[in-house]
């Protein structure tokens, strides 16, 4: 491995290369005392959103898979921040990570699920330019993300299978089109969103062809993937997990579920005992395996 002040050197300098055409950038980077590195706003596109958070703890191998975290809200809300705890352990546990924003869902703005895609390919693009300054191999990559960050990274993950080596979702939604999610209670108050997501009209006797590409549960690869989901979850319905679970039983992936008792929506926000048992220790053994 390079000596960690000449990986620091190179990074930051290959960072900043990024950063010339933005005056308003609130790009930072902090080092710790063992050479970790965590840089701040690196913009990895025009778009006032389209920026990350880059933790480098001070020792991993250079075959160390990077975590890529996409947060969640509702695809039109949310922001990186909401996301710094679990950045924080896999820093903690040596293990290098990006924590990106993406462009949120806009009608107006002709933003849908598929723009929020190519924001993570283009995290992906940019850090592979730099992986070998950092010590890093390009193209190595585990998503990590919650809520419709989960969905976002079921979709991307299993889309593409030659850069994603796992997939972790807590909370994620897995399916806009099936005849059991067109039957449930759970699409007469999530078709609404769904649509916007989309970018199509939700006919529910005449359902589009575009509502099956936008569902993780359609387009499995042979892609790991860790789900967490809550057995009293209102946002995202017990179904979705168990659904994806069993469609990844069927085609013989290798997956784990952890399906939670007395839990709802994105437990890590409110349970710090279900955080610290069960889900960070399940994330970790899923990324070190």
């Amino acid at each position: 491995m390079k000596k960690l002040v000449l990986r620091y050197h190179f990074f930051v300098l290959g960072c900043i290369g990024f950063l010339l055409n933005s005056c308003n950038s609130r790009f930072r980077v902090w080092v710790g005392n063992n050479r970790q590195q965590k840089i701040y706003n690196l913009k990895y596109g025009e778009h006032p959103r389209q920026k990350m958070d880059v933790f480098l703890p001070s020792e991993y191998p250079e075959d160390s898979p990077v975590v890529l975290i996409v947060h969640g809200g509702a695809w039109k809300y949310g922001r990186k921040e909401h996301m710094i705890q679990i950045q924080k352990m896999l820093f903690k546990n040596n293990i290098p990570s990006i924590n990106m924003n993406y462009r949120l869902v806009s009608n107006s703005k002709q933003i849908t699920y598929r723009e929020q895609l190519e924001d993570i390919s283009s995290v992906i693009n940019k850090f592979n330019s730099l992986a070998g300054k950092a010590d890093l191999r390009p193209d190595n990559y585990i998503l990590l993300g919650e809520s419709a960050g989960g969905h976002l990274a079921l979709l991307y993950g299993y889309q593409h299978p030659d850069q994603i080596k796992k997939i972790i979702s807590l909370s994620g939604p897995t399916d806009f089109y099936s005849k059991e999610y067109l039957d449930s209670f759970y699409s007469k108050y999530t078709s609404p969103t769904i649509q916007k997501v989309v970018g199509t009209k939700f006919n529910r006797t005449a359902l589009s062809e575009e509502f099956k590409k936008a569902s993780p549960i359609a387009n499995i690869a042979n892609v790991p993937t860790l789900l967490f989901q809550g057995n009293q979850d209102f946002l995202v319905n017990k179904k979705q997990g168990l659904a994806l679970d069993s469609a990844l039983t069927r085609q013989n992936i290798i997956h784990k579920l952890v399906f939670m008792e007395n839990t709802g929506h994105a437990p890590r926000f409110f349970s710090k005992k279900k955080r610290d048992q069960i889900i960070y220790p399940n994330i970790l053994e899923w990324i070190k395996k």
